[in-house]
């Protein structure tokens, strides 16, 4: 059965919009870019906790650049209801450590199914352990994410911990476009590869049979 997504988002909007009170969300942010959209799409709904963890950034380097250019954007960028900024911690061993065995697994598959599941997994927990009343993650904006994976892994991990998933599938109303005019209205650091050893490697790999 396909689910539209962005409808069931829409349904979920209506309903706040026609309440008393602003719900609380946190947001798993993958990086400043698909960030931009996400935030400005959702502020006005709910008071957001930006939660940045990923260690999927197995480059530290690399993973320090994209937190400061989130924390950048979240003071540069107007928003409706102020947003917090929550890091997590930096474990790229953990990913590692998940990644034994699939390393030779083309993108987009079953290695990158458990590391949404692990970095969902720990969006959920914290939302748990803070109170919020839901959680979910910018990762559905990109075209090469599968939404339909993600919202199925939300909404078993929401079950898990008793905290409402909230669907998405950011990359529908020109979600994407609108991340890509945003990142270059506020100059951000457009990475060319998620993060992930693998996913550099792919790309190094691709640019040079061009």
């Amino acid at each position: 059965m396909n689910i539209n997504y962005q409808k069931e988002l829409d349904r979920i909007l209506k309903k706040i919009e026609a309440g008393q009170t602003v719900p609380s969300l946190l947001l798993h942010s993958c990086c400043a870019p698909c960030s931009s959209y996400v935030l400005k799409y959702l502020s006005g709904y709910f008071r957001i906790t930006d939660f940045y963890y990923n260690p999927n950034i197995t480059d530290r380097e690399e993973y320090k650049k994209r937190v400061l250019e989130m924390k950048r954007l979240l003071r540069e960028m107007p928003l409706n209801n102020p947003v917090v900024f929550y890091e997590g911690t930096y474990e790229p061993e953990k990913f590692l450590e998940m990644s034994k065995g699939l390393e030779n697994l083309p993108e987009g598959g079953e290695r990158c199914f458990r590391c949404y599941e692990m970095r969902l997994r720990e969006a959920a927990e914290k939302a748990r352990d803070g109170g919020f009343d839901y959680f979910t993650t910018t990762l559905s904006i990109s075209p090469l994410k599968n939404a339909e994976k993600l919202n199925e892994i939300g909404e078993d991990l929401g079950k898990e911990f008793g905290v409402s998933w909230l669907p998405s599938d950011f990359k529908k109303k020109d979600g994407f476009l609108q991340s890509i005019q945003l990142s270059k209205q506020y100059s951000l650091y457009r990475q060319n590869f998620c993060g992930c050893v693998f996913s550099k490697r792919n790309t190094c790999v691709t640019i040079a049979g061009k």
